[in-house]
């Protein structure tokens, strides 16, 4: 975690790192303790998963994993946390040139698309996910990153829809955004072709209310 993220963590009193790694060697330790902690959530989830395993894995001693990660929680939320920032430039990058209408919703349909794919592929991603909603720390940082993403929702809007009230532009998106999340979820927790469904009535009711359609 970096120091915005930390300090994210401090206010709802999630423990964050001990030491922030400022040379390359002890990044690239962080590195292999994330990678590790990934690999085992992959295997048997992150309820399961002990500091101890995390550490032998990784190759460091016990004592260096809780210098930078002080219980299981941290490895959680840094983990949620690049997941997000990786999101986030996704989203940046597909909604920077949108300039009209059709264009906001070929980049919308796709970020969803993606989104959607990323959950069916990923299992460390949906376990990471799980483990946030679950306690109520990390529920309420996941909810504010949520509300960052929705904002380059409201950006693009307000170049489409100047006359807008941008109130309601911003409640509208953080709304669709947050249906968005809940609806991707339900999608990968039913069979494939009903799934599919889901997202693809969504994308219609999330444009209608965006831009129309």
């Amino acid at each position: 975690m970096d120091e915005k993220v930390a300090a994210k963590a401090d206010q709802v009193g999630i423990a964050s790192p001990r030491r922030s790694p400022a040379q390359q060697r002890s990044r690239e330790r962080v590195e292999r303790m994330l990678a590790a902690a990934s690999a085992l959530i992959a295997e048997q989830g992150s309820d399961a998963m002990r500091m101890g395993e995390v550490a032998e894995k990784a190759g460091v001693s016990i004592g260096s994993l809780y210098q930078f990660f002080p219980d299981k929680r941290a490895i959680v939320w840094a983990l949620a946390e690049r997941y997000t920032a990786e999101g986030q430039a996704c989203i940046s990058a597909a909604l920077k040139e949108v300039e009209d209408a059709e264009g906001f919703k070929s980049a919308f349909s796709e970020l969803v698309d993606i989104y959607y794919q990323l959950f069916l592929a990923e299992p460390v991603i949906r376990d990471v996910w799980s483990g946030t909603q679950a306690d109520k720390a990390l529920r309420a940082l996941e909810l504010a990153d949520s509300r960052a993403n929705a904002e380059f929702l409201v950006a693009v809007l307000k170049r489409l829809r100047p006359d807008a009230d941008p109130v309601q532009l911003e409640t509208t998106a953080f709304l669709v955004w947050q249906m968005g999340e809940a609806a991707v979820r339900l999608a990968i927790s039913v069979d494939r072709e009903e799934g599919d469904r889901l997202v693809e009535a969504y994308k219609r009711m999330a444009l209608r209310e965006l831009v129309g359609e």
